[in-house]
């Protein structure tokens, strides 16, 4: 191998590349090569002038900033003694123009019932639940816990907390009692705000009674309110003197709240990512740097129109949602979807189904997502006219090159330029991502940075590595929208980012390689390398390898101890069709080891081929490895596992195991 014994090899190449459609880049934002360079290097060169000079003209200011940013990584400070709020910034601006009777929010239900929102009557509803909250002795600082199906409610308590000046910290509906008490004493939340319950798949998910698990015998000591949504109708115990119903308190509830003038950095959200030993992480973000960073990587990702309706398909409790189907469109004035449940309830088509139904214009999943598509087959997306879709994009993880190309084919018509975002919670917003009217695309590359970022791929002692070197991945300058602390614990902000290269860099945790034109490659997590014989793997471009093969719909790697090449690879693979048995299994996998030595190389030889009908999952639709590697490792799984959607996939996988 190399000479650097700590790179990451990266020998699966890509060389199709896709320039935008001549016609998107004709009505493009940005729409030129030069355009992006000058406004890259005028943001590397002069961070201060160039979103300075965004932030005056874009966003609505109470009393201007004195300084747009102020002291170096990790202690940045944007915007100082500005007086801003995000939710006069998402609502009522808009009233004075003709947004105002523009749709802001259309929800789709899971049992199939509808809601549109205007601006007007989204600003109604969250001034009403303002003065709600100002009832209940909610103020500026204090913190509110959101536990919440995807209803519009969400979306207007989590505007309503920015409009008074609390911190709001939601809790993905997926999450135990345990996790909630956990991230309520963390965040000293004074209010929880949840529903009955939610629907998925058919089945009404008990929120409000996780809730209660999680405040029983003062579990949760700081939490003195609990406003519960009526959203399924089911049978809820009622504590008098803590619990309360939302249509009850929304009843007399004034809808003439004015925002609160609020400091730029002052706390707009804690989101808890978990970590992986340790109680979870509370990544805090600000208000101005954040509102606006999330308003001008959206409008340049998407390449917003005035007439577009916008689909990001994440839940709401994660920072996708936050950013992409909040706080980022309803700065832009851009009408944004929201949807309840499941993609494939009550069938496959439902995504389609939407599109379909409300001439959806951008469409931005994830790519575990996409390999369900692909599994389900393409009649269920040709059952539908999908032709307004005109920009798609990805988020969550890197993308599979071949289930790029199924997203460009089946669902893009070859006409929709992609956009393969690479950000995570603590960055706020998009970091690296192709500009739809600009950028030529690789499959399974996120190319470049946006204006404002500036990457590097560097070695484990923090030198810069030359093209298609495969390194970590770190941010070099500051950024508005970047995370300011973990709650509570600033030591541990500053250990878990900022510690490996003495301050110097922030370090993202991943693993990536620089190619020869300049495309940043992103091969997932350090954490998912797996070292063979002194070889440092990608999992990434193995799942990519398995994947390319015709007969794999989705394939998850990992490693597991092994007595002569300290790791060996273990590939859980999904087949198309049927899993076979006796001698077909045993050449099935023979010729998915020889496909893959043949995509990359001896040095990736599988040492296992799995076959499984499931992969275990998150309801966010990301794979769990980790409960993966317990199972290649024949080892009893540990750590929290209360996200993970449906358990029998792991007894499943446990009992082909043992068996």
């Amino acid at each position: 191998m190399s000479d650097n014994s700590n790179a990451i090899e990266s020998v699966l190449t890509e060389t199709r590349k896709f320039p935008p459609p001549a016609e998107f880049t004709k009505h493009a934002m940005i729409s030129s090569e030069q355009q992006y360079e000058e406004m890259w290097n005028r943001a590397k060169d002069d961070p201060a002038g160039f979103w300075g000079d965004i932030a005056q003209n874009e966003l609505d200011w109470f009393q201007m900033y004195d300084s747009v940013m102020e002291g170096d990584m990790p202690e940045t400070k944007w915007f100082t003694g500005g007086k801003i709020n995000a939710s006069y910034n998402c609502l009522d601006r808009h009233l004075l123009t003709w947004r105002k009777n523009k749709a802001a929010i259309i929800w789709e239900g899971e049992p199939g019932d509808t809601r549109t929102l205007t601006y007007q009557q989204l600003h109604h509803e969250v001034c009403k639940f303002a003065s709600v909250l100002d009832k209940l002795g909610i103020e500026a600082g204090d913190r509110v816990t959101l536990y919440m199906p995807m209803v519009p409610e969400l979306a207007i308590a989590m505007l309503a907390c920015a409009r008074v000046g609390a911190t709001h910290s939601i809790i993905f509906g997926g999450f135990s009692a345990d996790a909630i008490r956990d991230r309520n004493n963390d965040a000293q939340s004074k209010l929880v705000i949840t529903a009955d319950g939610g629907w998925r798949r058919g089945k009404e998910i008990p929120l409000k009674a996780t809730v209660d698990d999680a405040l029983a015998d003062g579990k949760s000591p700081s939490v003195e309110k609990v406003v519960v949504v009526r959203r399924t109708g089911g049978d809820v115990s009622m504590e008098d003197g803590r619990d309360l119903w939302w249509h009850d308190l929304m009843e007399d509830a004034v809808a003439d709240r004015e925002c609160t003038h609020l400091d730029s950095e002052h706390p707009l959200f804690i989101l808890y990512t978990s970590g992986s030993t340790g109680k979870p992480k509370g990544v805090l973000h600000t208000t101005a740097g954040y509102l606006l960073g999330t308003m001008m990587t959206s409008r340049w990702v998407f390449d917003f129109k005035d007439e577009d309706t916008y689909w990001c398909t994440a839940d709401i409790g994660w920072i996708t949602g936050h950013s992409y189907i909040v706080y980022g469109p309803l700065a832009n004035g851009v009408t944004t979807m929201m949807y309840e449940g499941a993609p494939n309830w009550p069938d496959e088509g439902r995504f389609w189904d939407i599109v379909e139904k409300h001439k959806v214009n951008t469409f931005y999943t994830a790519p575990t997502a996409i390999r369900a598509f692909i599994k389900w087959g393409d009649n269920w997306p040709q059952q539908h006219d999908l032709s307004s879709l005109r920009l798609l994009g990805t988020v969550g993880e890197p993308i599979n090159p071949e289930a790029w190309m199924w997203y460009h084919k089946t669902i893009g018509a070859e006409k929709c330029p992609i956009v393969d975002t690479w950000w995570q919670t603590e960055t706020g917003g998009i970091m690296l991502s192709p500009l739809p009217g600009v950028t030529a695309t690789k499959p399974g590359s996120c190319t470049k940075p946006l204006p404002g970022v500036v990457p590097a791929i560097v070695s484990e002692q923090g030198e810069p590595l030359e093209a298609n070197q495969g390194g970590l991945l770190v941010m070099t300058q500051p950024w508005p929208h970047m995370l300011r602390t973990l709650y509570g614990d600033h030591d541990r902000f500053i250990e878990t980012y900022f510690s490996k290269f003495d301050g110097k860099y922030y370090f993202a945790g991943d693993g990536a390689r620089r190619d020869e034109d300049g495309y940043y490659w992103v091969m997932g997590r350090v954490d998912d390398v797996i070292n063979v014989s002194g070889h440092r793997l990608s999992t990434m471009e193995v799942e990519s390898a398995l994947v390319s093969h015709e007969s794999v719909a989705e394939a998850a790697v990992v490693g597991f101890p092994h007595d002569l090449k300290g790791e060996g690879i273990c590939c859980f693979v999904i087949p198309k069709g049927e899993i076979a048995t006796g001698d077909a299994l045993e050449a099935a996998q023979k010729e998915l080891i020889a496909h893959v030595r043949q995509q990359i190389g001896a040095l990736a030889t599988p040492d296992q081929i799995r076959f499984t009908a499931a992969l275990p999952k998150t309801r966010s639709g990301k794979i769990m490895r980790r409960l993966l590697r317990d199972i290649a490792a024949g080892r009893e799984s540990a750590g929290d596992t209360t996200t993970l959607e449906d358990y029998s996939v792991l007894a499943s996988l446990r009992e082909s195991d043992e068996g």
